[in-house]
Parts: C-alpha cells; structure tokens; sequence
C-alpha cells in the first residue's frame, strides 16, 4: 500500500508510463540508439565520512574485489568534490541523487532552526508519519517532506513505474533522502537492532522484512570481538589506539569487544546503539540489503530497478576516534572485504554486466585538532557561543541594549528580527555589521551576509563566496555565514572530530563506477562534482537527469554509448 503524494510532473517526462526512452533535457541529451541496454539494477554506495585521502592511502591493502573492483576495473575520479560549504550527512545525502546542491534541495544542514519560531527542525521529520513497529520519538526521521527537489528515482519511476526503488541505511536521512519521493526507505532501529520503514510508504511492512528479522539476525554480532585484520607494523601511516583525543581515551583500541561476558547476558538497547560504532554496523546493513535484492526481487527483469545503500558506520568511527587512526584504518579494510563478499552475491544473483556501480561519500572528515597539532598544524575548537556573545556586546555599543543575535543555526548568525522591527533597525546595516566584526575573530577566515547571498553579489572568486551560495535556501538559512580556519571546527567536546566545513578535507569524496557495459575502466585526474553522478546514471539508464540537477555526465561512458 502507498500512499497518495503529489508532484510537478516536467513536460519531458510526459510520455508513456511504461517506455525507458530518453527525453531531451537542456544539460544532456541522451539517445535512444546507445547499444548497450539499460542495467537491471542500479547499486548506490554511499559511505558515511570516507574521505577521497583515505582510499588512496590504504589501497595497497584493499582486497581484490572490494573497493579493488572499481579502482582496477571501473572509472575512478581523483578529484570529485561537494561544491557547498555545509558538508553534512543529510545535504550530502540529499545531493547525490538529485544532482543539486542545498540551494536547491532545501536540505541545508542535519538540523536546523526555524528563523520565526526557533523551534529545531530535523531534516527528514514530519509528524504526520511514524515508524513501522516501533516508537517514533520526536524530530525522528519519517518522509522527505522537507526535500525540495526530485530525486532520479523518482524520474525512474515515473517513466517505469514498475521498477522498484529501495534505499537502506542505519540512519533514516541516509534512507529517506536517497530514496525520494517515490522510493522506498528502511532504517536501523537502534533500540531493537530491526530495521524499518515508516507509514509515508507503508501501512506494514512486506512479509520478507517480517520473515528476515523473525529470528533477530542482528543479535549474531551480539558478544563478537572487532580484531585488526592486519599486522601492527600494517598501520604505521596511522594514529596509535589510544590517544588522549579520542573518546574514551585509553579505553580506544583494538581488539574491542562488543556485547556482554555474562553467562545469562542477552543484547540490550546500549549494544545495539553501540554496534554501529564497528565494521559489524555495515555488515549488518549490507545483510538487510541482500535480504532486499531477494525479497524485492530486484534486477530480474526488464524494468531497471535502483538500490541505494548507505554505510554510516565509518562516521561513527571517524567521529569517536579521527580519520588518521588506525581504527579508522581498520574499519576502512573491514568495510572492503564486507563489499568483496557482497559484490560476489551481486554477481552470482543479478550477473555482473547486468548491473552499474557506484561508490561516494556524503562527505570527508576533519583531522582531529589534537592531532593535528602534533603534526605541526594550527587546530583548535572554537566555541561560537562565546564567540556570539562577543558579537552581540559589539552590536549593542551601536545598536542599545538587546539581545540582537538570537543564536546559530547551520553554521549562520541568526538576528533578532522582532528586536529589529521593534527598534526600527535595519537587518542589512546589522547583517554588515556581524559579518565585520566576525571577520576580526581569529577562529574566523571570512564571512558572507544574508543580502548578499540572496542579491547574488558575492564575488565567486571571494574566499568560499560560491561554497556559500550553494549551501543557502532562502527560506531556511539564517543572517550571516561564517568560516572557521582550516583545522578548527565548533565543537566544546574535549575527544573526536567532525565535517561540515568548506575545506577541501570535507568536501574531497571519492567518486567510482562500476559497470562493464557502460564505464570505461580509467583513472580521471579532472575536477568533477558529486551532483555529476546523477546526470552520469540517468544516462546509463536512458532516461532524464532529475529537474533541478546541476551536473554534467562524468567523463566514463563506454564508447558503445553516445551522448550528445
């Protein structure tokens, strides 16, 4: 059962629901005379925090058939980059498939606050759905409501409504956002170790989830240990376990067990959380997405079907313990033999020309500041609390007495409008204002106003003025945005790190495909764009590129195929 959702239909899709032929789009024009047929099945990878850096570094240690099947055997793109400031899991999610940046999207941040009631808005919450057998806590993740652009899903099934579009992950936005408005979501409960969909899709669940989860499959990882697959002397480019900077400190290192000693001990809440934190969380999820290809029946007929999977455990990890530990190390090569053995049942069910591949990342990853200063880098944690109640006492030697910044939101000054209006100020003299002032912070390389990104008067060539622009919705963004220098981010936590700048480290992602029939095996030293991979799919598929799609057809196709 599917419930009733509208939708702006392009004049260039309205042709018979049935046919895959291609229409005419103004960025790429692709012929109905390609000699190689669509694929059966589309496969999305899409790895949470894998920094591009990091698949160079450790490939001599990848497995034949891992991560080894695209850069051996298929396209691999050294210089693909996100071109927005904002590098988060849900803008970069909401990115890939649409082909465009948050400009368009909407989806300008994990969360974000609404500038008139500032209340917190979750970027794939909506109220009116709950999840399937499970409890709904507030702000959860629930349908794309907020997602302003379509997705090349929803071009797949508007043009083939019988193909199918699935899309995992143990993160509701890393399903949701992938998945579209016509697609199918299902996301780890973190509570039950159950995977599951919500009621925008679903009124319940399809018996093979039911049958797949009856005997708990999750619960087989309960008291198993995450040992380092290599030698010691394999990780020395790497951080040692261990480190001050990490969380949980000494307690950070390999072997780690994962469960409970106990004789009579079951597994809890606090495992199942916990297990995402290991190579144990994607193979969980690339369990559940074999359990998919089979009880949806996926690539075994004419109607081309895509399956988009989402692997969150690598941030996780990158979060608790940096990118340059060998943990990280680690769970990068435990992730490479996890896809080795699922590229094999790919093969063995769909048949290896009869699928296309391809393999990104929502975003990279920043070193972890302590780390970084020991190599010799300036690295810091910034506090923006204090650095707005700086502001604000600099806006009130102008302006009066008042609370004139009311907080931040998606790495933006919020103003106090009503305090505005009541006073009688002018938001674009304030917003000039904040942004001078923030400029004299020293955490802070530049920052951009309201006005400015919205009259389009930004200078591209301007420190970050076009990363800025692509990360600004209107209608969801806040006054002034900011950027912290390379190496510091805002965080008050004493362990850990994290993305979500405009520094080439968050933005710099791999890009690989996969597919004998249409990719050329070749590595590209060009810059491209991550809004490059759905245009470059639609081709493969033969069909148009998403509405709002901003990117051109990557440099890969087989010479059997023809774009003009």
């Amino acid at each position: 059962m599917r419930f009733t959702r509208k939708f702006v239909i392009s004049a260039c899709l309205a042709v018979a629901a049935t046919t895959l032929s291609a229409c005419s789009t103004s960025k790429n024009n692709v012929t109905s005379a390609n000699s190689a047929p669509a694929p059966k099945l589309v496969v999305l990878l899409v790895v949470d925090g894998l920094p591009m850096w990091q698949v160079t570094s450790y490939e001599s240690q990848f497995a034949k058939d891992g991560f080894r099947r695209f850069l051996d055997r298929g396209a691999t793109y050294n210089n693909a980059f996100y071109n927005f400031a904002r590098t988060v899991t849900a803008a970069g999610h909401a990115t890939i498939l649409t082909g465009a940046y948050p400009n368009r999207t909407g989806i300008i941040d994990n969360e974000w606050r609404d500038t008139n009631t500032w209340q917190v808005v979750y970027n794939t919450e909506d109220a009116a759905h709950t999840y399937i057998d499970h409890i709904t806590p507030p702000l959860s993740g629930t349908s794309p409501k907020n997602l302003r652009a379509e997705t090349l899903g929803d071009v797949l099934k508007r043009v083939s409504p019988q193909s199918k579009v699935i899309a995992i992950s143990a993160k509701d936005r890393g399903a949701i956002l992938p998945a579209g408005k016509l697609g199918t979501a299902y996301m780890y409960m973190n509570t039950t170790g159950k995977f599951a969909s919500t009621t925008y899709y679903m009124a319940a669940h399809p018996q093979w989830v039911t049958d797949y989860q009856a005997n708990s499959p999750t619960d087989r990882y309960f008291n198993k240990t995450w040992n380092p697959l290599l030698t010691e002397s394999a990780y020395k480019q790497s951080s040692p376990d261990g480190a001050s900077w990490q969380v949980d400190g000494a307690m950070a290192k390999l072997p780690m067990f994962f469960g409970n000693s106990a004789p009579d001990a079951t597994p809890t809440r606090a495992f199942y959380a916990r297990l995402l934190q290991s190579p144990f969380g994607n193979e969980i999820t690339l369990n559940f997405a074999r359990a998919a290809i089979q009880g949806e029946a996926l690539g075994v007929d004419s109607a081309p079907d895509i399956l988009s999977i989402s692997l969150s455990s690598h941030d996780y990890v990158n979060h608790a313990w940096g990118p340059e530990s060998r943990l990280s190390h680690d769970h990068l090569l435990w992730l490479d033999r996890a896809l080795e053995k699922f590229f094999v049942d790919l093969d063995a069910r769909i048949g290896r020309d009869n699928y296309a591949a391809v393999l990104t990342a929502d975003h990279g990853f920043t070193l972890t500041p302590e780390y970084a200063k020991s190599i010799g880098k300036d690295a810091g944690r910034a506090n923006i609390s204090l650095i707005g109640g700086r502001l604000n006492i600099e806006l009130e030697k102008k302006y009066g007495e008042g609370k004139w910044v009311r907080g931040f939101s998606s790495n933006m000054v919020v103003l106090n409008h009503a305090l505005l209006r009541e006073k009688n100020v002018d938001a674009a003299m304030m917003e000039r204002d904040a942004s001078q002032y923030l400029k004299t912070e020293p955490e802070i390389i530049t920052a951009l106003t309201r006005t400015e990104l919205i009259n389009g008067t930004v200078d591209s060539a301007a420190p970050f003025g076009t990363l800025l622009k692509n990360s600004f919705y209107a209608e969801r963004s806040g006054d002034v945005a900011y950027v912290l220098k390379r190496y510091w981010f805002a965080n008050t936590r004493t362990a850990g790190s994290t993305h979500g700048s405009p520094h080439d480290y968050d933005r710099h992602v791999p890009i690989l495909l996969y597919g004998a029939p249409w990719v050329t095996p070749k590595r590209h030293d060009e810059a491209v764009e991550v809004t490059d991979i759905a245009p470059t799919l639609a081709a493969i598929l033969k069909i148009a590129a998403p509405a709002q799609s901003q990117g051109k057809v990557l440099p890969q196709l087989n010479a059997r195929q023809s774009i003009r």
